[in-house]
């Protein structure tokens, strides 16, 4: 089955070609998203919200898709497409969780994105304390990694020493 979706807006990252593997809330920069005019009454009381979702199409992919794929920092662990955060995907779809800073007309402002500047968005839904967040989450196959903590930094975006 094939399906069509299409953009609603731009995300505006100070990222032309290299970007972080996830969001850094501090980084430094302006990042934005501009939601396309026929959709600007959309964004009527997401401003009440502290963290969105954007779904966005990865555009900038030019790696060949496989199914197994080794993480980067995983000491060469091999694990499936699917246990993983890999932006090369059957269908190049992202999701990034981000601070909401502000909205002004159909502009949200938001904390650091781990996107290329002129990605389209495709969907922004609002991130509901309780309903988004699952306590009993857990680290999945990297729980079994000697050097685990180490991951979670560069899993959480967080600049470290090496």
């Amino acid at each position: 089955m094939v399906f069509q979706v299409k953009s609603i807006g731009t995300i505006r990252t100070p990222y032309k070609d290299i970007a972080p593997y996830q969001p850094i809330e501090n980084d430094v920069g302006e990042f934005k998203v501009i939601i396309d005019p026929e959709y600007e009454d959309g964004l009527k009381e997401l401003n009440r919200f502290n963290y969105i979702y954007l779904i966005y199409y990865i555009h900038m992919v030019k790696r060949r898709l496989s199914m197994l794929v080794i993480p980067p920092w995983s000491d060469g662990k091999e694990i499936g497409l699917f246990a993983s955060r890999s932006p090369v995907r059957p269908n190049p779809i992202g999701v990034s969780i981000v601070k909401l800073l502000k909205i002004n007309k159909n502009e949200i402002f938001t904390s650091g994105l781990d996107v290329f500047d002129g990605t389209p968005l495709l969907d922004i839904k609002p991130y509901v304390k309780d309903l988004d967040s699952k306590e009993d989450a857990n680290y999945g196959w990297i729980e079994d990694m000697k050097d685990k903590e180490h991951l979670i930094l560069h899993i959480k975006g967080i600049p470290h020493e090496y």
